[in-house]
């Protein structure tokens, strides 16, 4: 088994029309209810084992590793890797392994592609939580957009994500270091980069992507936010330096049965720094009480 699959436990998989999707499922929860953990850009479900170590016991907790530049299987040559297709991709997931009814909870990149999830496939979400994420003009976020520019110019990315193959380098600010404020743990961030550096699928499927990110998809999502049906839980880390609280509180009024919590201590990776916390807020959003 790879390392990452050591420190996530042991990952199932499930073929959609655009690849195969790896997965892990905590099984039945004590209140019957399923939550889906959606990812980011460069990082993999390994992101919320804080959360769902909280949460397995009472939720069944399904964490998917997205094909968004850490995944261990590049998808078919031709995928749809925009915005649209990577919501479409979810909501097949979702839709593959026959659940109704879900909490969809999502972080950074995966955020701004549950907000199209839940705009143009909404009929098995129940519920929304997104913590710190990319919105309106923030797809990407400016000190992220060199990452674009990047996926133009061949070799480039591969040069500018080769360093952090040094723990050193991997902790800075200049990259997970200035996502994770509280000691984040280096066998996971390893996971992270990986991928990308060790197969050419991967690094397709990653220029891919970032090519596709655009504003225009969450500025044309936002609005429809409104059509939601069902309620929508943001849960906001303030000290965040690139999704600003200012950006949720604009968000929350978008949604009609909208609520936003404020996480204190930590930075983007919410799921990271503040744990307990945030399980404690989807367990009782969720129905289940479990914080």
């Amino acid at each position: 088994m790879d390392r990452a699959g050591e420190l996530g436990g042991e990952r199932q998989s499930v073929e959609l029309a655009q690849g195969t999707i790896r997965y892990r499922d905590s099984g039945g929860g004590g209140s019957g209810e399923t939550i889906v953990f959606i990812h980011g850009l460069l990082v993999n479900g390994l992101l919320w084992d804080p959360v769902t170590n909280l949460l397995g016991d009472s939720f069944r907790c399904v964490v998917p590793d997205l094909p968004l530049g850490s995944h261990l299987e590049p998808m078919h040559e031709g995928a749809d890797l925009g915005p649209p297709g990577l919501a479409r991709l979810i909501a097949d997931f979702i839709e593959a392994l026959g659940l109704e009814r879900v909490t969809l909870v999502a972080n950074d990149t995966g955020g701004a592609i549950s907000q199209l999830v839940v705009t143009r496939h909404p009929e098995r979400i129940a519920r929304l939580v997104l913590t710190n994420c990319d919105a309106y003009e923030d797809f990407l976020p400016p000190f992220f957009r060199p990452l674009q520019w990047a996926a133009r110019v061949p070799g480039l990315l591969t040069a500018l994500i080769q360093p952090t193959r040094l723990a050193p380098v991997r902790r800075s600010q200049l990259a997970y270091g200035s996502l994770i404020k509280n000691d984040p743990d280096d066998d996971v961030l390893a996971t992270w980069g990986r991928p990308f550096l060790a197969d050419r699928g991967v690094r397709r499927d990653t220029i891919a992507i970032l090519k596709g990110i655009s504003p225009s998809y969450t500025l044309e999502a936002a609005p429809l936010l409104a059509g939601f049906e069902g309620p929508a839980l943001l849960a906001w880390a303030p000290e965040d330096r690139f999704f600003k609280i200012a950006l949720a509180e604009r968000l929350v009024s978008e949604f009609r049965d909208g609520r936003l919590e404020r996480i204190d201590d930590s930075y983007t990776f919410v799921s990271q720094d503040q744990p307990e916390r945030l399980a404690a807020l989807i367990g009782d959003f969720a129905g289940g009480g479990a914080g």
